[in-house]
Order: structure tokens, then sequence, then C-alpha cells
């Protein structure tokens, strides 16, 4: 194939990696979305193998059959709940190709064009350690983001003193082992570079509590993607600066409307977030507070005779797989002539969009499903806000408690509804570690089981 080809091709898959993200921004887009991305990849991967010069079909072979096989058996078996866990994975694997990459290129610079073992061309030697640098980091900071959200290690940060400095230390180390390396080509500096930032991925991640996991999986995204276009500046590879550059900056801005979403700066969360393990544990010391409990008949009453619902949806509805039951349980209440919305944070669950895929997983109708500030001045003229599995997005106390970690974040206003259903596991805090006050405030409910038994359990008193 001619270069004008070739590039012409890496151009069309660029396109459709754009396409593939602007599908992605929308539910009712996403398949599409999904499959611009798949013809993409592989136009982008056809187009590769014929520019090898040297094409070793049975291991290129090997290798996808292997790989795809991993994959196809790993999107099979997945559960929705563990879909962070799966994207934090897949992070980790980019960030070590691209260490892989840069060091076949450090040995081998000649198949690369880049100059001879020894004397590399000096704009390479940076752009390989830039791609190096920030794909080590990505590798070990997303398997410990991983274990995190997987439950292998506490979900808690992970602080001791003078921690900070320590990162900076080794911050400025690592420009200092560039600065080396490419002076002197050496092999002792590539890879204290690889050994230096493999630590500081660690050292950056485990200080990040549970509940920061949104912004640490956008912002390990991030990286992944800057990763991919350093390396592509080394390889001369445009398809991948171009792809690199779309993951890394997309990555970027997920980050940030995260951060914006939670009221926290980007700096602070990479400083040390806050947050633990999920709630399972013990709720702290309620003092003499106490809660109105309720059943699902007492659900199905209040909600039938209503004439407006919205539903909150939050990981413990993730964790119990409601959603198929939570839809029905809605379409039971439509059929009554009650009024259904479903009320979306942008940081409920474990990363960006969890609650929006599981929802489309149950065919929720993507007209009913609402963003944060489309819905939440609406909660003051609604009869009851059911809420299933959401707790720290919920908190009243974000808006008045200063002394709260969650102080100032933008929180749903469920509070303003006439009636709220607060369907939860136990009186255990959520991911923050902070009591919610909208358990024992006079119009709530709470509905304590398992949210998918609680939803037919209410189901199945709609029907009688």
């Amino acid at each position: 194939m001619s270069h004008d080809l070739a590039a012409l091709l890496y151009l069309v898959a660029s396109v459709l990696f754009i396409l593939a993200l602007r599908g992605l921004s929308h539910p009712e887009t996403a398949r599409g979305g999904n499959r611009f991305a798949m013809i993409g990849m592989a136009i982008a991967i056809l187009t590769t193998l014929t520019q090898l010069e040297e094409l070793n079909l049975g291991l290129i072979i090997a290798g996808i059959v292997i790989g795809g096989g991993i994959g196809t058996f790993i999107a099979y078996r997945i559960q929705m709940t563990a879909l962070p866990q799966l994207v934090a994975g897949f992070h980790s694997l980019v960030g070590l190709a691209a260490v892989f990459v840069a060091a076949g290129a450090f040995y081998n610079p000649g198949a690369y064009g880049i100059g001879t073992p020894g004397d590399i061309h000096l704009n390479s030697l940076i752009e390989m350690s830039i791609g190096t640098a920030i794909g080590a980091i990505t590798f070990t900071g997303s398997i410990v983001a991983f274990a995190k959200l997987q439950g292998l290690v506490s979900g808690r940060p992970v602080v001791f003193p003078g921690q900070h400095w320590l990162n900076l230390a080794l911050g400025i180390l690592v420009v200092l082992l560039v600065v080396w390396l490419c002076a002197s080509n050496s092999v002792s500096a590539f890879w204290l570079i690889v050994v230096v930032t493999l630590a500081l991925g660690i050292l950056i991640i485990i200080p990040i509590g549970g509940a920061d996991m949104p912004v640490v999986i956008s912002m390990l995204n991030s990286y992944s993607g800057w990763a991919a276009a350093g390396i592509g500046f080394t390889l001369e590879n445009n398809l991948l600066i171009v792809t690199g550059a779309l993951v890394g900056s997309s990555g970027a801005i997920l980050s940030y409307i995260m951060c914006k979403g939670m009221n926290r700066s980007f700096v602070s969360v990479i400083l040390g977030g806050f947050g633990g393990e999920s709630a399972g544990g013990g709720g702290g010391d309620q003092g003499d507070r106490t809660h109105r409990a309720g059943s699902a008949e007492d659900a199905a009453f209040l909600m039938r005779n209503s004439e407006r619902v919205i539903i909150v949806p939050g990981y413990g509805m993730a964790v119990a797989q409601a959603q198929h039951a939570l839809r029905e349980m809605a379409d039971l209440l439509k059929a009554e002539g009650v009024e259904v919305k479903y009320a979306i944070h942008p940081v409920a669950g474990r990363m960006p969009g969890h609650m929006n895929v599981l929802l489309a997983e149950a065919n929720v109708p993507y007209d009913e499903v609402f963003e944060m500030e489309e819905i939440n001045r609406e909660f003051a003229e609604t009869d009851v806000a059911f809420v299933i599995g959401a707790n720290d997005v919920t908190n009243p106390s974000a808006k008045t408690d200063k002394s709260s970690p969650i102080y100032g974040m933008p929180v749903l206003d469920v509070e303003k509804a006439q009636n709220v259903l607060f369907v939860k596991r136990s009186m255990a805090t959520g991911y923050a570690g902070v009591d919610n006050p909208l358990f024992y405030m006079d119009q709530t409910m709470m509905l304590l089981a398992d949210a998918k038994k609680m939803c037919e359990g209410i189901v199945k008193a709609l029907e009688r």
C-alpha cells in the first residue's frame, strides 16, 4: 500500500474516532458511536499491517486470537457493576503498552527511523521519555484504582507524613532523569525513568478515596491517551497521535466535568481525595435520631396515589442489579397515570455515565432521564422522590454543613419533595463517610432492603 493511501485511510479512521466520541455523548447515539469506533479501529489495524516491511503473519494472528478471545470472554462475563474496574484495567494495559513500545524503540531505533542505538534523535528521546513516564504512571495508577474498586484493598485514602513532598521530589527526579537520558542515551536512565514513574503512579492514586473514584477513572483515561500520543510522535504515526490526543483531551474534559459536579478542584483530588469503602459498615453514632421505616406495600400505596414521582438511582441500584425491576415499577406507575422521571447526578455510581448505561440497559426511555441541572428545580413540585441506592449525591448537608467533607458539592434537592422513599440496605454512610440527615426527616420513609427485592415487592403490590 502506498504511503499516500495509508495516510488517507488513517484520516478516515481519525474521522470515525471523532464521530465515535460524538456518538457516545448521548445514550440514543451511543451504539452508533461504538460502531464508528470499531470500524475505525479495524481500518487502522489493517492499514498499519500493510505498512510493515517484515510481517510475521502467524505471530500477529496469534496475538489477535488470544487478545480478542480474552476480550470477548470478559465482555460476556462482566457485570455492569464491575465496569469501572474493567475500564481501570484497560487503562493499565494501554499504559503498559506505551512503555513496551518505548522500550522497543529505544533498543531498536533504526526500525522506527529515529536514529541508531546510542545516537537517537533528541526530539525522539524527549517524546519517548514523556510517553514512557505517563504510560508507567497510568499502569500502576490504574492497577491501584482497580484494586480499590474491586475491594482487593481498602477504598479509604492512604496518607502519610511528607507524602506530597515525596511526590514532588519524585517528579523532579523524573525531569532530571529525562535530561540525563537526552544527554547520554543511557540505558540506566531509561529504566530509572520507568521505575520511578511506576512508583509515582502508585503514590498518586493511593491517597484518593472512593468518593473521588469517578474523577480517577476519567483522569487515568486522559493519561492513557497522552501516553499513546507521546509514543505516536516517537513512531511518527499520525493516527496514534490523533487518537491519543482525542482520548487525552476528552478524558481531561470529563475529569473537569466530574470535579465541577463535586465542586472540587482537580488539584484537590490529586492531592488526596476523601471517602472510603462503600456503605456496608457501620454508619457511626447516630445519637438519638430515629428514622421512619416502611415496606414495599407502603411505598406502592404512596406512589400509586401520587401525580409526580422522580426516581434517583445510585450505586446501590447497580450493585443489586435492580434497573429492570425499577423500570417495571415505573411502567406500572405510568399505566396508572403517574408522571415518572429519572434524575441523574453527574457523579452517581463509580464512573461517569454509570447510571445512564444501566437505565439504557433496562430500556428506560431516554426522554424520561434528566441530568441534575435539568430536573433539580422540579423536586419542590414532586409528590414522591424515590431514591434507590444513592447517598452522598442526595445529602443536604453538602449545602449547609461547612465542616462536612462534601460541603459545596452540588446535590439533588430530594429533601424538597413532599415525600421521600429511600431504598438502602442499612443506615450506613456512603463513600464519603458522612451521615445523611435526609434519613431522619419527617417526610422520609426508609425502605431498608436489597434494592432489587424492594422494587420487586413494590411491583407485586402495584399489581394487586
